[in-house]
């Protein structure tokens, strides 16, 4: 159940048409974040249960931060890579390291590091236009 589950969360990512209405930073955002933080980013995916922590609710980062989106915080935050070992445990993947593996087997190591930036850039920006 788990895993159709997830194969229709991803499906929607991959939806011909819907792909064409849809930015990077949401194609990727469905690809690497629904499953855990919902399709509208309430912290409702179908994977929460299963998590030792709930997922944050993506929707009210602005509101928690006197009405600013804080988008270096969410930027690290994906990212992932730069957390110092001394703040503890990540519950979240560092998906700034996984990314950077598959691109850079693309792009090379160096064009890997560049699209790699922009993949945390395109999600912490569609993240932005979650707020409500």
């Amino acid at each position: 159940m788990k895993l159709l589950t997830t194969a229709t969360l991803m499906g929607f990512a991959f939806n011909a048409a819907a792909a064409q209405d849809m930015s990077y930073g949401q194609a990727e955002y469905l690809n690497s974040c629904a499953v855990c933080h919902g399709l509208e980013g309430r912290g409702d995916g179908p994977l929460r249960d299963l998590l030792i922590k709930r997922p944050a609710d993506l929707t009210q980062l602005s509101r928690r931060n006197g009405g600013t989106f804080p988008y270096s915080r969410v930027f690290a935050t994906i990212d992932g890579r730069y957390v110092l070992p001394s703040h503890g445990e990540r519950e979240m993947p560092v998906w700034g390291r996984q990314f950077l593996k598959e691109d850079a087997k693309v792009y090379g190591p160096d064009g890997g590091e560049v699209v790699t930036t922009e993949r945390v850039h395109n999600l912490a920006g569609y993240i932005a236009t979650l707020q409500h």
